[in-house]
């Protein structure tokens, strides 16, 4: 089971802890410059999306026809294996917080794909274009699988 909260602890410093404070659960840059750019292309989605069956969990840009769930990760706070790093003050507390982050997405994903989604994790490092192209190659993929399966 993963747990959905932590004791807190004291901060380790004020500067810290204005920061984390500060710091963006939805609608962040990355989010935002993916989210122009598809529209700009003429894609049209629905954003903080709550997928039905799935209680607390929100898909950052969803495609409903398709079923393509677009989540938009922080290399700090999913742990991305090129840019994660963990914190030296209260370590223990941050690798238990931030693996238990990683646990949770895996859920997510095997939820996602048990209600007949595709899930595409984008980590906020790759540029705008990249993050577009593998929208636009993933939307393909799906309607290809779809019309093949209507010609079966």
């Amino acid at each position: 089971m993963v747990p959905e909260s932590f004791s807190p602890l004291p901060p380790s410093s004020i500067g810290v802890s204005d920061r984390m404070r500060r710091a963006r659960g939805t609608d962040t840059a990355p989010e935002l410059a993916l989210r122009r750019a598809l529209h700009r292309g003429g894609l049209r989605y629905r954003i903080q999306y709550r997928p039905p069956g799935l209680p607390r969990r929100t898909v950052d840009v969803a495609f409903t026809q398709a079923k393509l769930a677009i989540l938009v990760d922080g290399c700090f706070w999913h742990a991305c294996p090129e840019h994660a790093s963990w914190p030296g003050h209260n370590g223990d507390w941050w690798r238990a917080k931030l693996e238990a982050n990683v646990a949770r997405d895996r859920d997510t994903d095997r939820q996602l794909g048990t209600l007949g989604w595709t899930v595409l994790r984008l980590w906020e490092h790759l540029s705008t274009e990249e993050m577009e192209a593998s929208v636009r190659h993933a939307l393909d993929e799906i309607r290809h699988s779809t019309c093949l399966r209507a010609l079966a």
